[in-house]
């Protein structure tokens, strides 16, 4: 254990380091882009951060290889240069499209041939742990493998919209698989999960050095870089433990129990601890493949943007994401220690606290837009500040397709209420009150 937290140290400082180098000269050189439409800060924000987690992802690396108890990782050397080959590529992509902004087809392809070189590499699904399904076929797993990372590394970059979000989900996320991977190694699994555990703890240490600087409010995103690395690491432990194992060796028996449950686990915890990008991605395709986009288009229309628009403020959106990602990767780990009923028991109590508190503001932003609504309208005239709708926020929708934000309608229901005091009763809310002539 000790090893993998010397590794994640060294990850973690390294990334620290070469983050607050990167800002510094970002800033004296100006490589920040304009902000977007679709961007929720206001103030130009350097995203080269990324490149400063592979550095350090690099440095924890290296240095475990010069460690003799962490040697049976590097005695295949061709998984670790794939891993790192793979790495630098997506990096690459990364950097050069926080920069100048590449077209999604472009970005696509450099995706696929980073996967490409970590499936050479041999990090690849050689069996589904279903059934004991084999891929005997290496054009089989090679598809499957190059599929699988570009799916995680894309939904991984979709919620890449608010500080500290894929940071904190990647800590949170990764802490849970290192526990199940080193839990696995540590009952005599194979090889294999020395690389997954080693993979994670640099991943984590990364992210976390990272994070002093990318917490709300940023100083320095991660960009496309950092995203698509993050997604790609972890894709990379998942295919390492996943694709190689039989479920069998995790049966409750190994664990002091008598169901099978636990062999289960190698099929849903990679999906459970990534539940939230994944469901992000996938609901981002479908809008955009129904409004005949491409799916790689970019809009405003993100889980992320929608807790914004339902009235959470940028810190409590985060710490939601991170509630849900606690709630279904811990979640599905405590199948592996207690029996199914109080697991599943968990999951529904979490589930339903984090549903609560994602949707809390849904009824006080309606009581206050159907106020400020009907005062804008008994006064003969709209609001300038009502914000057009979000047409997939049906939570603010309203009988004329324009939706109110909370600030807005707080700001007419205060001069509606002092309006009679000032004798104003009646007139445009709009309209500024005349300062009064000195008698």
């Amino acid at each position: 254990m000790r090893y993998y937290l010397l590794a994640a140290a060294v990850s973690a400082a390294v990334t620290f380091a070469f983050a607050f180098l990167i800002l510094r000269l970002s800033h004296k050189y100006r490589l920040y882009p304009k902000i977007r439409e679709r961007d929720v800060h206001t103030r130009p924000t350097p995203r080269l951060g990324g490149l400063a987690m592979f550095l350090g992802v690099v440095a924890a690396i290296a240095l475990s290889s010069q460690v003799a108890e962490l040697s049976l990782v590097f005695s295949d050397e061709r998984k670790i240069w794939g891993v790192l080959g793979a790495a630098f590529v997506i990096v690459v992509i990364g950097v050069v499209d926080d920069i100048w902004d590449l077209d999604w087809l472009t970005k696509l392809a450099g995706q696929i041939i980073a996967a490409g070189i970590l499936a050479w590499g041999g990090v690849q699904i050689a069996s589904l742990p279903i059934g004991g399904i084999l891929l005997v076929s290496p054009l089989q797993s090679l598809i499957i493998t190059v599929l699988a990372v570009v799916l995680v590394m894309n939904a991984v970059n979709f919620i890449d919209g608010l500080d500290g979000l894929v940071a904190g989900v990647a800590v949170i996320a990764n802490g849970v698989f290192f526990v199940y991977t080193y839990i696995l190694q540590s009952g005599g699994a194979a090889e294999y999960f020395n690389l997954a555990s080693l993979v994670t703890a640099v991943l984590i240490g990364a992210c976390l050095g990272f994070l002093p600087l990318n917490f709300h409010p940023a100083k320095l995103f991660m960009g496309d870089a950092g995203a698509l690395l993050v997604g790609l690491l972890m894709a990379v432990s998942a295919i390492s433990v996943t694709g190689q194992i039989d479920p069998a060796a995790v049966s409750g028996r190994e664990f002091g129990r008598g169901d099978l449950v636990p062999a289960f686990i190698p099929i849903v915890l990679p999906f459970a601890i990534l539940v939230v990008p994944l469901v992000d991605f996938c609901l981002a395709v479908l809008r955009r493949l129904r409004a005949g986009k491409s799916p790689f288009s970019a809009d405003r229309l993100h889980l992320h943007h929608r807790l914004l628009d339902m009235g959470h403020s940028h810190l409590h959106a985060v710490l939601i994401f991170y509630s849900w990602t606690a709630v279904a990767s811990v979640g599905c780990l405590t199948f592996m220690f207690v029996p199914w009923y109080a697991g599943l028991s968990f999951l529904v109590i979490g589930f339903a606290v984090a549903s609560i508190v994602t949707l809390a503001p849904l009824s006080r932003r309606k009581r206050l837009e159907a106020s400020a609504q009907s005062i804008a309208v008994s006064d003969g005239g709209a609001e300038p500040s009502i914000a057009q709708l979000d047409p997939l926020d049906a939570a603010a929708e309203s009988t004329d397709g324009t939706s109110l934000d909370v600030a807005a309608a707080e700001k007419i229901l205060k001069r509606h209420d002092s309006a009679p005091m000032l004798g104003l009763a009646g007139s445009d809310p709009t309209q500024e009150t005349p300062s009064k002539e000195p008698s």
